[in-house]
């Protein structure tokens, strides 16, 4: 057996002040209930997956092996649509799903701040479904996921296969983890207001963002290339069990 993990589930509020120098909600699950659920999954299951380095401390205690697999998405079927190199009025959205998870007060503090110093349209993408928020991604040039966590979900993994700029916290000891070749801009509550106004400014850099944006999702994203790496993972619990 394999379980899993996919974020709140096992990340614990004592975990992530340990780890993030900016403070997150607490999970849907008490520190205590996580720490309980995972010694129980561990007790029966000795190897777990995870999406990247930001959840693989939350269970390396547990499991007896941990495999890092990245967020799996059909890259190949999502228009790409390029921010325009002449766009000077960029649209930039931002789709806070959680408020307090996604550091929503801090990037709309950020946008009122630049209204009036620079040309832009904000949108946030609140009660809608996914398909009417895929279209409206398509039409945007920046997106912004979150700034507190401290690593990216599948709206910034979707919004690269659109070759979007995407606006996120990544935190350095989770960065080094990840491909030299990560398009993602990054931002925190302290840096939020003048990371957008740097990208306002240059639809250049935008653009060029945007393209490499669509090559990271294709080579380590898209199915085709997860799929594999998720069959290595069987292959070496088969082994692990003989």
């Amino acid at each position: 057996m394999v379980m899993h993990h996919w974020g709140n589930d096992v990340r614990s509020r004592s975990g992530a002040l340990l780890r993030n120098p900016y403070p997150i909600p607490p999970s849907y699950l008490t520190d205590e209930s996580i720490h309980k659920r995972l010694l129980h999954l561990s007790c029966y299951i000795q190897h777990s997956i995870v999406q990247d380095y930001e959840l693989y401390p939350y269970v390396s205690d547990y499991y007896r092996h941990v495999h890092v697999l990245p967020l799996a998405c059909r890259v190949t079927d999502i228009p790409c649509s390029y921010p325009s190199p002449a766009n000077r009025n960029p649209v930039i959205i931002h789709a806070p799903t959680n408020r307090l998870f996604k550091g929503s007060e801090y990037i709309e503090k950020a946008i009122k701040d630049l209204i009036g110093v620079h040309p832009f349209h904000y949108k946030a993408i609140e009660k809608m479904s996914h398909q009417e928020a895929m279209r409206m991604y398509a039409a945007s040039d920046i997106i912004i996921d979150q700034i507190l966590c401290g690593t990216y979900g599948m709206l910034s993994v979707e919004a690269m296969a659109m070759g979007k700029v995407v606006v996120a916290f990544i935190r350095d000891d989770v960065k080094v983890k990840f491909p030299k070749e990560l398009p993602i801009v990054i931002a925190n509550p302290d840096t939020i207001r003048d990371v957008l106004g740097r990208l306002i400014k240059d639809p250049e850099l935008r653009h060029r963002i945007g393209i490499e944006s669509r090559k990271y999702a294709e080579s380590l994203h898209d199915v085709k290339v997860v799929i594999p790496k998720l069959l290595n993972i069987y292959k070496q619990i088969e082994r692990t069990e003989v």
